[in-house]
């Protein structure tokens, strides 16, 4: 995409037009101070933000229609895991169209295989738990697709001074997402009759992702070099110690995001039976999320990742002890709080500390794409294992007791994560300006 086009941009974003081009002979653009976002950042949060809003507007409530339908636990599963392997295959098979050609529009085709998976679930209207696994299956290559190129493009526009603040803004706009989206399609759900409320809120996050797609043509084209090399991440987990650690970090994170995923909305609405008392739960946890993010996109620095993310792990695994007391609204509404308060000081160092393991060095920066398809298999694994290990124990057993130390056993993935990374993390005499920028 030309220069000019940056002239384009909508009106809504002013920060970005303000540094739009010039006329010849005016003064060139700011560049962002050190620890700044520019514009092409501050574009692609926005297209992130909508991204995340459309999934938050229904994603919860696309396995509460499927539960409504049919009381059980495996048809959801069954969609959850078909959507991490197709999402796993799509990160690999894409990666090569990535590196090789245009990054952008395999980001625009995420947003519309998003938007065709929400088409699909209101043409299929209650008959869509009998096709779980194959909308699943639509629903992951469409993510895989997203995040593909988002993680692609966020590396190439971010560096070690920048990233935890992208992410903690990242985070902040997904929990203002979070907070919100969901809160509103329980209010309409539980306002309009039958399932008209679920077929509007399955139009309006088609809409949404048409929107962010639109608006996805405004971020530039990025320059595409090398070939891919289908083989990378195998041979990266041979040969890098610090990326096995990593990867291993990483599949016990998905463990946990796997099930977790899933099952605690699901909770609340067997707990309340009620879409509006779920939608007030992601709006009170959200706002939780937000205002922790909005601390932590402040003050969180590389010298603070190692015992930060310590404090999150333990407070997310912790929590989970109330489950053994009892499993209500009111239980369930605490553990929400707390991993919302503990969740950036976790995912923050997680996610930053690997794209700064793929920006050690030049090399290492020209194999980003193959970094990242590695960073989502792992993670992918993680996601895979623990939602087959949900499977097979739900398949024997579905009762309080082995359901609570199912999740208990799978909710300890970020304490495993911390002992996988911690080797990783700047060692305490960091000095944050020094480190090297991609």
């Amino acid at each position: 995409m030309q220069q000019k086009t940056k002239n384009r941009l909508p009106a809504f974003f002013p920060a970005m037009n303000s540094t739009s081009s010039k006329a010849p002979g005016s003064a060139a653009p700011k560049s962002p101070k050190p620890g700044e976002l520019d514009n092409q950042a501050r574009l692609l949060l926005l297209v992130n933000g909508l991204f995340i809003a459309a999934g938050a507007l229904s994603g919860t409530f696309v396995n509460v229609y499927l539960w409504k339908v049919k009381s059980q636990f495996a048809p959801i599963a069954w969609f959850t895991f078909a959507t991490h392997l197709a999402g796993a295959l799509t990160f690999w098979l894409a990666g090569a169209y990535v590196k090789q050609f245009n990054k952008m529009n395999i980001l625009r085709a995420g947003m519309a295989g998003s938007a065709l998976f929400y088409l699909l679930v209101l043409l299929a209207g209650p008959q869509a738990v009998s096709y779980a696994v194959w909308l699943g299956l639509v629903q992951g290559m469409a993510v895989g697709f997203f995040w593909l190129a988002f993680n692609v493009v966020y590396f190439e526009i971010t560096g070690p001074d920048n990233r935890d603040r992208f992410n903690g803004w990242a985070g902040l706009l997904a929990s203002v997402g979070g907070m919100l989206a969901p809160w509103l399609s329980g209010w309409l759900i539980s306002r309009l009759p039958g399932n008209n409320g679920y077929r509007l809120i399955f139009a309006l996050s088609l809409a949404l992702f048409v929107v962010g797609g639109i608006i996805s043509f405004f971020l530039k084209k990025r320059q595409s070099e090398g070939t891919y090399s289908w083989g990378f991440s195998f041979r990266c987990l041979r040969e890098e110690p610090k990326w096995r650690l990593a990867a291993a970090a990483l599949a016990a994170q998905g463990m946990r995001e796997g099930v977790f995923g899933f099952i605690i909305g699901l909770f609340v609405y067997i707990a309340t039976k009620s879409e509006m008392t779920l939608g007030n739960f992601w709006l009170i946890t959200s706002a939780v999320g937000l205002l922790s993010y909005y601390v932590a996109a402040k003050w969180y620095a590389p010298r603070y990742r190692k015992w930060g993310m310590l404090t999150g792990a333990v407070m997310m695994s912790g929590i989970l002890l109330l489950f053994f007391w009892q499993v209500s609204y009111t239980t369930l509404l605490a553990f929400g709080i707390v991993v919302s308060l503990a969740y950036p000081l976790f995912s923050m160092p997680m996610i930053s500390t690997v794209f700064d393991l793929i920006g050690t060095n030049e090399q290492s920066a020209k194999n980003r794409v193959e970094y990242v398809v590695l960073r989502e298999f792992a993670l992918d694994v993680g996601r895979l294992v623990g939602i087959s290990l949900f499977l097979l124990v739900t398949a024997i057993s579905v009762s309080a007791s082995t359901l609570n130390w199912l999740v208990f056993a799978i909710g300890t993935g970020p304490v495993l994560a911390w002992l996988c990374m911690k080797s990783l993390f700047p060692g305490p005499g960091t000095d944050d300006a020094k480190q090297s920028r991609t």
